[in-house]
């Protein structure tokens, strides 16, 4: 059954804001065409098998949920913006995968209490506004037992360095965290506090092949990932900005690359990262 989960008060107006920038441009082939490995690490990471009744937070386009549903575990994939939804579905329609795909709020999960074996999030949880709601809800819908298993970019690495210098050309964004800083175990570990217990984490590598130079990487995220997009969006007409911009992008790809047979090669850090909710909480 599809679900629908209406966003409350308050932050409504931010959660439309994130909603339309995931929106923009084509994840779906960042996902697919960038980084396609990182949700089968992160579903055999959290040990997913048959019988796993498992959510997958800031699904997008299904990058975990189909991986940790051919594994056999039975998947609700959700996320804030339905435009990825939509996308997932398509994708493993093709592939004859059978998932539930519900449009929902990190920070305000439309689940009961322990209602999973495990709760994963792939790059995607980082991204909430509120931390602490977002780990809070996590943790609340994941069983007393159950595993809790998030892969999330480093601040150190190359997307974390790319979203300071994002942050640079957005307005102030006083009292909203970075979401780099869901890849640093020790500031996750004190988001859950006592809640989640044997916690598991190293730093590991993907290497990126998808591009042919520093400004094929420009074009491409500019075109297709939606932050960049709206961050560019957001200079409007000027043209001295956005050109500086391009070239803080084009340099930070140009230092993380090495030559490769069809182009560059890049490594992009991220932590791997999985712990047990609590039997106390």
């Amino acid at each position: 059954m599809e679900t629908s989960h209406p966003q409350p008060g308050p932050d409504s107006e931010l959660k439309n804001r994130h909603r339309r920038m995931w929106a923009l441009g084509d994840y779906k082939s960042v996902a697919a065409e960038v980084v396609p490995e990182l949700g089968a690490v992160l579903a055999a990471e959290a040990g997913i098998g048959p019988g796993d009744y498992v959510l997958d937070i800031a699904a997008g386009t299904g990058n975990a949920s189909i991986p940790a549903a051919l594994a056999g575990a039975d998947i609700v994939a959700l996320d804030l913006t339905p435009e990825l939804l939509e996308a997932g579905r398509a994708i493993a329609g093709s592939q004859g995968i059978d998932l539930e795909w519900v449009e929902g709020d990190a920070e305000d999960l439309p689940f009961d209490n322990g209602t999973f074996d495990a709760v994963i999030s792939c790059v995607g949880v980082m991204f909430a506004p509120n931390h602490q709601r977002a780990a809070a809800e996590l943790l609340r819908v994941c069983r007393p037992g159950g595993t809790i298993a998030l892969l999330n970019w480093t601040p150190e690495g190359f997307v974390g360095e790319l979203m300071s210098i994002m942050r640079d050309y957005q307005p102030p964004q006083a009292a909203v965290p970075g979401p780099p800083l869901w890849g640093r175990q020790d500031y996750v570990s004190g988001l859950f506090g006592g809640g989640v217990q044997d916690w598991q984490g190293r730093q590991q590598m993907v290497t990126v092949d998808r591009f042919e130079n520093p400004g094929h990487f420009l074009e491409f995220f500019k075109a297709n990932f939606g932050p960049v997009m709206g961050v560019y969006r957001g200079l409007g007409e000027d043209i001295e900005r956005t050109a500086a911009l391009d070239r803080e992008l084009t340099s930070l790809a140009e230092r993380h690359a090495r030559a490769a047979d069809n182009g560059i090669e890049m490594d992009w850090e991220y932590l791997l990262l999985r712990g047990t909710a609590g039997e106390g909480r």
